[in-house]
């Protein structure tokens, strides 16, 4: 089996490598080879395999990030929420057109005699509007509040068309927001869903811009990971012509996040401060809080376990990392 990772750079890109590399085998089969593409070169992990890394651009995605004989790809690259929202043209450039060269590199592989590789793209819960107070089912009209979540819809559809004509065989995962995210703050909205979490932990500061009763829709990097890893090694002909899903994540509450913290390492939440900023505010307050998952359950995605368990895998899986990353 050979597999790609495309934002293999990416915390989450990072992650499935590093549990390919450990396990040497996936969907039953042993792996023969691993691709990283990122903007920049990703670190490669020791692998029983060759593991071939490069950089480029994913518009102009080279034909080494897609070698022939690749039976599996994560599409993880791309512009986030709060970044696609600042710049429309970059959001589009990378979301949009970056997931058009994806679909032409499986249909090159296809063209030369190739069987259609699996695709698993990570789509998000931006790609809907909703309150506080809905729980969305399963069959729920996409309405993007925002421009990524309209870029990540958008492909959702080309993707899923290119599936049907058997270019590839996609599996478009609606990730919630991930929480806690290792490393540093980055320019998604969701940013602070992580921070607030990651900083007090670190020792550090972190800032609060909704109020403590927001309701948010989360998942942790090991769920995601596992739920990402699935998606590559199910079989999808019950799915049909609906090639996109939304996992059992967990609503809580940004206040609720905290107590879990403060279960984990008391007074931790005492190095948050409220600060509104109306403009996050905006972009998340479109996001839905909760999904009834009742298709991803019945696919075999598994179930979300409670937040104070995040908290304490984040200190076991990436404490001391981020430590050594943020230089504390």
């Amino acid at each position: 089996m050979k597999i790609s990772i495309l934002g293999g750079g990416g915390f989450l890109g990072r992650k499935i490598a590093e549990r390919l590399a450990q396990e040497g085998v996936y969907a039953g089969r042993r792996i023969e080879g691993l691709t990283l593409f990122d903007m920049f070169e990703p670190p490669a992990p020791a692998a029983p395999f060759p593991v071939a890394t490069l950089a480029g651009d994913v518009v102009a995605l080279p034909e080494a990030a897609i070698p022939v004989g690749t039976d599996v790809v994560f599409h993880l690259a791309a512009v986030v929420s709060a970044q696609a929202e600042a710049d429309y043209d970059l959001g589009r450039r990378v979301n949009l057109r970056g997931t058009d060269a994806v679909i032409d590199a499986c249909r090159r592989l296809v063209a030369a005699g190739g069987k259609p590789p699996r695709v698993v793209f990570t789509s998000s819960v931006a790609s809907f509007s909703a309150t506080q107070a809905d729980s969305l089912p399963d069959d729920t009209k996409q309405i993007p509040g925002n421009s990524y979540g309209a870029q990540k819809a958008a492909a959702e559809l080309i993707l899923a068309d290119a599936s049907r004509r058997g270019f590839l065989d996609v599996v478009s995962v609606r990730l919630p927001t991930v929480s806690v995210r290792p490393g540093r703050p980055n320019k998604a909205a969701s940013s602070f869903f992580s921070g607030i979490i990651r900083e007090p932990l670190l020792g550090l500061e972190a800032e609060l811009p909704v109020p403590d009763d927001f309701a948010v829709w989360v998942c942790s990097p090991r769920r995601a990971v596992e739920w990402l890893m699935h998606a590559g090694a199910m079989d999808t002909s019950a799915m049909g012509l609906d090639r996109s899903l939304s996992p059992p994540g967990i609503r809580i509450t940004v206040g609720e996040m905290l107590r879990a913290m403060d279960l984990v390492r008391q007074g931790s939440s005492a190095l948050v401060r409220r600060v509104a900023d109306p403009a996050i505010a905006a972009i998340v307050g479109t996001w839905p809080a909760e999904f009834t998952a009742e298709r991803a359950r019945a696919l075999g995605f598994a179930a979300h376990e409670p937040f104070e368990d995040v908290v304490r895998a984040f200190i076991e899986d990436d404490l001391e990392a981020t430590k050594r990353d943020r230089g504390v």
